[in-house]
């Protein structure tokens, strides 16, 4: 098991959205841009001397990348379980949930509760494994929760929770 900082066990769960995400990835690196660097990897070939040839051994170390990240994507691609609709409809956070928050200061955030493939947090987008999602599931509106950060603990008001 990989002990890096940042790194161990994923939640395996993701929205049908990222799913279709990563398999247009997988299908991107297998129709486009595998085939554009063996083709420069070839060309570059016949160019004469391979271990002077940089064209050739950047175009080598592209190809392990690429097959690398589709080693990788397959994997996760078979461990994954789609989540396609909230598990209710009563206004609890779960998992896809949209839900718009307000802080201590009033300030407003908007985020979306998603798998650890798909988050991305500068479009709104937390994993579920974070402190924050662990802190909101289960909660509902004009719920306050409470988030340990490494900078202090900070209170926020759910303001709405939806699903689309």
């Amino acid at each position: 098991m990989n002990r890096r900082r940042g790194t161990g066990p994923k939640s395996n769960y993701i929205t049908l959205d990222g799913y279709r995400t990563l398999q247009r990835e997988v299908d991107h690196l297998w129709r486009v841009e595998r085939p554009k660097v063996t083709r420069e990897v070839a060309d570059a070939a016949a160019h004469g001397d391979r271990s002077e040839n940089a064209e050739y051994i950047y175009g080598k170390k592209r190809l392990r990348e690429i097959d690398r990240r589709l080693e990788h994507l397959a994997k996760r691609l078979d461990a994954l379980r789609v989540v396609e609709r909230p598990a209710s409809a009563d206004g609890t956070i779960r998992f896809g949930a949209w839900v718009e928050l307000e802080d201590e200061d009033g300030s407003i955030a908007v985020y979306r509760i998603v798998g650890p493939d798909e988050s991305d947090a500068s479009r709104g987008l937390i994993s579920i494994d974070s402190p924050l999602a662990k802190a909101l599931l289960g909660k509902r509106e004009d719920d306050e929760v409470e988030v340990r950060r490494p900078k202090g603990d900070i209170t926020f008001t759910v303001v709405a929770v939806r699903y689309e």
